[in-house]
């Protein structure tokens, strides 16, 4: 078979959560099958870590799609040319875009619909975009992959999908994540929160990530405590709005709020695994990839009870309301307060952690792409 992928998200040092998808499961199945070939289409020059094996061509096409006006143009009018130069027996779009104006049978993976519920969380045109495009995506894909039971549910929900149509292939968490070393614990504390012990928040600083009332909330924690705890921030600052930044700057103890960047996999893994707790409370999240990394590295999970978070979670989290900030505060003292409480939630997560893993990713994604490929 001849499979054509669009592999625009894999852009060396800036993967995120679908590019990490996207990386983790091509790299199992182009070399899990290598009797078929693979074409990794991409917008910009690549990086030769992505051509996985021999049975992958990679081409480039221009211009660079990462605005709505170049997302129409890149996948209606310069991808069409391409695929029909190929002839794919399938056309994989990892990120959910498709193109409108081919006709390769076409699969989408669309990891969740955020920007439904919350239009207002996106640049206007992003939206618009997302709103007017995505429900033609999902009709005019042979066929769904999405990464939880909620996320099909939504989709079957928000555009009349048949459920039939629609595959779960979960996410995983890289190998790399595992438990640091109580001797080298200290010396990440000390590099990072001048030796003092943090919790920690993994993600882009979007708004659904709900900073705004984990900030509220830690600010009631320090309130309330004489500890020396930090919040320890890891992302990028490409969403920050005025809404964060004024909870923010709002903050007594604002100094004890530590912002670190984005953090390559190696140093996230130090960092995650030398923590008090993840605390990663969105109002909205398809999978949310940073619970099961933080299992990984034996470190007790604070996380939302709403959309996909529960289900991912299972019972080895501390579940909190992200509307309410004295819920959210209420779950920061509990796991501080209570070293036995929190140690019970690494066991469970330690268990947990098996149910999740990119092996189990890919295998799940080939079955759906053999299913889209007979699909008539």
């Amino acid at each position: 078979m001849n499979i054509a992928v669009n592999t625009r998200l894999l852009i060396r040092d800036k993967l995120d959560g679908i590019g990490w998808f996207t990386y983790e499961s091509l790299r199992r199945i182009t070399t899990q099958h290598p009797e078929h070939q693979f074409y990794f289409i991409f917008d910009r020059p690549y990086d030769p870590e992505f051509i996985f094996s021999e049975n992958v061509t990679p081409i480039v096409q221009f211009p660079q799609a990462r605005h709505p006006v170049l997302f129409c143009l890149w996948f209606d009018y310069f991808l069409p040319p391409v695929l029909k130069r190929l002839n794919p027996d399938l056309f994989l779009s990892p990120d959910g875009y498709l193109s409108l104006r081919t006709h390769v049978k076409s699969m989408a993976v669309i990891h969740d619909l955020n920007f439904e519920h919350y239009r207002g969380d996106l640049p206007f045109l992003t939206s618009r975009y997302y709103r007017h495009y995505f429900p033609k995506f999902a009709k005019k894909a042979i066929r769904i992959a999405t990464v939880s039971e909620y996320s099909k549910r939504d989709i079957r929900e928000q555009y009349g999908i048949p459920s039939e149509k629609i595959d779960i292939v979960y996410n995983g968490a890289n190998d790399s994540f595992h438990p640091v070393p109580e001797n080298e614990k200290e010396s990440v504390r000390k590099t990072y929160t001048g030796g003092c012990p943090y919790f920690v928040f993994i993600g882009s600083l979007h708004p659904r990530k709900n900073l705004t009332n984990l900030f509220l909330a830690f600010e009631r924690f320090k309130e309330n405590t004489s500890s020396d705890v930090k919040l320890l921030i890891v992302g990028s600052r490409k969403w920050w709005t005025e809404e964060i930044d004024q909870a923010y700057q709002s903050m007594r103890h604002g100094d004890a709020v530590i912002f670190s960047g984005r953090l390559d996999p190696e140093e996230l893994q130090k960092v995650l695994g030398s923590s008090l707790a993840l605390v990663y409370v969105s109002y909205f999240e398809g999978f949310g990839i940073p619970i099961v990394e933080a299992y990984r590295c034996g470190t007790a999970v604070i996380t939302s009870n709403v959309t996909s978070m529960p289900e991912v979670a299972g019972d080895a989290a501390l579940l909190v309301d992200p509307f309410d900030t004295g819920s959210i505060f209420q779950g920061l003292m509990k796991v501080y307060q209570d070293p036995a409480f929190r140690a019970g939630l690494i066991e469970k997560g330690n268990q947990r952690k098996e149910v999740f893993t990119w092996q189990r990713t890919a295998d799940l994604l080939w079955e759906s792409i053999e299913k889209a490929i007979q699909s008539t």
